[in-house]
């Protein structure tokens, strides 16, 4: 019996591999990922460099978009550096507002003679268009975002020259919905146009590049692929295939790629090299001699933190976009280009059904023992084998399901249903562990039921922390990605740890940012004020972690006297707001979240971003504030419309606990705050001045740091004496921001 539902198991196992479902896929990439990890590309200097749109760039050059004229002027300036052919991985879809005309048009306060020798000067864009012309340019396209994107009138679209050499491979190709071309000027006179479009895979990671493609029904060519193609003569591209699809894809005269039979290729990647870039500001400024970049396939991107196109690699780490594109024409002009054959899977299947059929026959008749050597000589002999080919002819042999579906059969037949209990316990255990408090982890592991979709209406507080000037910390680690990450886990380790020890339940991170509530799953009596206590738990250890951190940078500069560190005080805003929110299990049947919804949650959120404008750390909306008003040291600080809503709240700052609350500088403090509001919402500007300079003097001695609070009302006090506001005013202020 247990051989029958043993050779069940391992046709389901076979079926399950021949679906090919996105979590079996994510394993097989993600043990790919590894091996470039431990063994990557060794990086040769070709003659292949980004122009690179850097942070340098913007600060010489001003921000980003800049007026075409100067990518005009880019154009010529490579042209006569004797770049073979450049490619933009930048989309010039609109129309350049900074044209003189349009200049004209958008200010209307122009002179009618100005406004008129405006509109005979020559547009930005035709400018653009008539460099385009003179050179080899490859413009850039991108797919749209998704189906729902897809318009239902496209503009016309031509097939990229090429011809098919075997079975019509056009069903399995990768396939875009639609894709944003450039503005037709500029799409006239290009010499070459390919799509930039590279789409993740289901775990976020960019490994997979798409040389050829689908769209609207007509063939086109990835951006570097198109580039080449451009830069060897412009040939039309042989795109060979055999039953299963794509195998290959020929260029040029010698110029080979295979590929998967969707049209995609595997790159093979180094890490990030800066010996691949040249900044635009060194051409503008005539830095780079023009021995540099000549003869050089040259990609025009950027890496600015600010434009945000960083991916996720296999390397584990951010690369620009443009830098993959780089890399994938480094592979195929060293032909190291990583290899998955047509034939991978059956040769997969095989090793399955042949690993799988050893321990249903044979392991009753082994033994425990020797049924444990002969399977782990087995497995090894396979991760051997999928290893050398890797390592040695660049094949890509999935390590990881063969050698998974051949251990889940052996314990599948050699374990009880206890066993099963107890891995199932440890695995929620892990899973929740790190998110919500030790009490809701045991309720989960004793009854996974209340893992099921659902949710239940209950008074919740919702907290939201960000950090200030992440973009500005972020790029100080950018030779450091390890150090980011190691100081944001110890980040939100201390947040983490705050939230849980009140009691909280740790919703999700975003990045830096933390969103956590109270009073659920399981009640928290006076959860406001717990949510209070939090977060001036959070304030003191993120202080403290900053004071860590700086004194180990002490160390390192009086061991190291010549390093350079640059130490960011991390400084985060909290947003807390109390009321009635829907939570519990969302998301689908396959994947979900215990999380909060509704409109206490969105309010919270918009409460942490009040926190800079008014320099207040901590913000609380007026139903927190009231619950907590007898325990916590808080003040009025606004009646406020926050962004998307219509309905004015009332916002506090919370400066302390109890015992700052019942101290005599903070009591007069509050009493002044109050004179102030009032004398300000019923239009007697001089006493609120009067007051507000009293509050000032008051807030210099005890320093509850209200100087951005006070400010913004002394500004509005200013104006509305010069200008009032009616007496129809309410006094409440419309925040413009989130």
């Amino acid at each position: 019996m247990a051989r029958f539902w043993g050779l069940v198991l391992l046709a389901a196992l076979l079926s399950l591999r021949v679906s090919d479902p996105p979590v079996v896929e994510m394993l097989r990439a993600q043990s790919f990922d590894f091996y470039q990890r431990v063994k990557p590309r060794e990086f040769t200097p070709l003659p292949v460099t980004i122009v690179d749109i850097d942070e340098r760039s913007l600060e010489t050059l001003g921000q980003w978009p800049w007026p075409r004229t100067r990518m005009a002027e880019l154009v010529d300036r490579l042209r006569q550096m004797q770049v073979p052919a450049v490619a933009f991985d930048i989309l010039f879809a609109e129309e350049d507002r900074l044209s003189p005309a349009l200049v004209a048009q958008d200010n209307p306060n122009l002179s009618t003679e100005l406004k008129q020798a405006l509109a005979q000067l020559p547009s930005n864009d035709s400018v653009f268009a008539q460099k385009i012309s003179q050179f080899r340019v490859i413009l850039g396209q991108s797919s749209v975002r998704s189906v729902a994107d897809n318009r239902d009138e496209k503009r016309e679209m031509r097939d990229a020259p090429h011809a098919f050499l075997g079975p019509d491979p056009k069903p399995l190709m990768f396939n875009l919905p639609d894709i944003i071309q450039n503005r037709p000027e500029f799409e006239a006179v290009a010499t070459g146009r390919g799509v930039f479009t590279v789409v993740p895979d289901v775990d976020g990671v960019f490994r997979r590049i798409p040389i050829v493609m689908m769209v609207q029904d007509k063939v086109r060519l990835g951006l570097a692929p198109e580039l080449l193609r451009i830069a060897t003569g412009g040939r039309a591209t042989a795109i060979r295939s055999d039953a299963a699809g794509i195998t290959r894809v020929d260029l040029a005269r010698g110029v080979q790629i295979a590929t998967d039979n969707t049209g995609r290729v595997w790159p093979y990647f180094t890490h990030s090299k800066r010996e691949r870039f040249v900044s635009v500001a060194d051409i503008m400024e005539r830095k780079v001699p023009p021995q540099r970049l000549a003869g050089h396939l040259v990609l025009v991107g950027t890496s600015a933190v600010g434009l945000e196109d960083y991916r996720a690699t296999p390397m584990n780490t951010l690369m620009a976009g443009v830098e993959i594109h780089a890399q994938v024409l480094e592979n195929i002009l060293s032909k190291s280009m990583l290899v998955r054959p047509n034939y991978a899977i059956a040769l997969e299947l095989g090793v399955i059904l042949a690993l799988g059929l050893f321990v249903v026959m044979l392991v009753p008749h082994l033994g425990a023992l020797w049924s444990i050597i002969y399977a782990l000589v087995l497995l090894t002999g396979y991760l051997f084998a999928s290893w050398y080919a890797f390592s040695n002819h660049r094949l890509l042999l999935d390590p990881v399901f063969p050698v998974a579906s051949t251990m889940v059969l052996f314990v599948v037949m050699a374990t009880t249903n206890y066993l099963r209990e107890e891995r199932q316990r440890r695995e929620t255990r892990a899973a929740f562990g790190q998110y919500v408090s030790p009490a809701l982890v045991d309720q989960l592991a004793d009854d996974p039921a209340k893992l099921e979709l659902g949710g239940e209406t209950r008074d919740l507080s919702v907290l939201f922390s960000d950090v200030r000037g992440f973009t500005a910390i972020s790029e100080s680690f950018k030779d450091n990605p390890q150090g980011l990450t190691e100081l944001m886990n110890r980040f939100l380790t201390t947040m983490s740890n705050a939230i849980l020890d009140k009691g909280g339940t740790i919703d999700k991170f975003m990045g830096d940012a933390v969103m956590a509530f109270w009073n659920a799953p399981l009640e928290v009596e006076d959860h406001e004020l717990a949510s209070c206590r939090s977060a001036l738990a959070m304030i003191e250890r993120v202080d403290a972690l900053n004071d860590a951190v700086a004194e180990e940078a002490k160390a390192t500069l009086a061991e190291n006297p010549d390093r350079k560190l640059t130490i960011h005080r991390i400084d985060i805003g909290i947003g807390i707001n109390s009321g009635a929110c829907v939570v519990g299990n969302m998301g689908s049947e396959n994947r979900f979240d215990y999380t909060a919804l509704g409109d206490t949650v969105n309010v919270a959120s918009r409460l942490e971003g009040q926190s800079k404008p008014y320099g207040v750390k901590i913000v609380l909306g007026s139903s927190t504030a009231k619950a907590v008003e007898n325990e916590m040291a808080t003040l009025e600080i606004d009646q406020i419309r926050v962004k998307g809503k219509d309905e004015p709240e009332r916002i506090f700052g919370l400066f302390g606990d109890k015992e700052k609350l019942e101290q005599t500088d903070f009591i007069a403090a509050r009493a002044l705050n109050r004179t102030m509001l009032s004398a300000y919402r019923t239009q007697d500007w001089s006493s609120a001045f009067e007051a507000l300079e009293m509050l000032r003097e008051l807030d210099d001695r005890v320093k509850l740091g209200l100087s951005d609070y006070l400010f913004i009302y002394e500004t509005r006090i200013a104006e509305f004496r010069a200008n009032p506001p009616g007496r129809h005013w309410d006094g409440v202020y419309t925040a413009t921001s989130k």
